[in-house]
């Protein structure tokens, strides 16, 4: 079996309906608190954050909504699949997360749950605003137009 290159980064989830759903506007890296059986999940592949968001409580940033299956071999010590997890950022991160959320109505949306080059899990989070029906319209015909294009292309030559 081949082992991994050093210097890859390995998704673990992608939540590709966001860039749909949300206009991104900035996006950063933050670490997550997991417990053992989280990071064994996270190592065999699973995870899901479609429906994950991350919201400001008490001064720090919690990722809710985030869905890592219970670790077959965990026994008693298996966390809860849904439970809040914090995430690790400096303060001065934190402070203009809450100041674009709460003043401008911006949302936090994950984008991807990968792990890094040093093996550390990391959740890619955007600061997003919602797009409203029109715009999700405009973006379903630019990407319809672009496959259509590439396939004339593919056809002549």
């Amino acid at each position: 079996m081949a082992k991994q290159s050093e210097n890859s980064v390995r998704t673990v989830a992608d939540n590709r309906k966001a860039r749909f759903a949300y206009e991104i506007l900035d996006t950063l890296e933050a670490g997550l608190v997991l417990t053992g059986t989280e990071v064994k999940s996270l190592r065999e592949g699973h995870a899901n954050i479609q429906e994950s968001y991350a919201s400001v409580e008490d001064g720090e940033i919690w990722l809710i909504n985030a869905h890592i299956p219970e670790y077959l071999a965990g026994n008693r010590f298996n966390h809860d699949p849904r439970r809040r997890r914090k995430l690790l950022l400096n303060k001065r991160e934190m402070a203009r997360l809450a100041q674009s959320v709460e003043r401008e109505g911006m949302t936090m949306v994950p984008l991807k749950l990968y792990f890094n080059e040093r093996g550390l899990a990391k959740l890619q989070l955007a600061v997003a605003r919602g797009k409203k029906l029109h715009d999700k319209r405009e973006t379903m015909k630019q990407r319809d137009w672009n496959r259509e294009k590439a396939r004339l292309l593919k056809e002549r030559g």
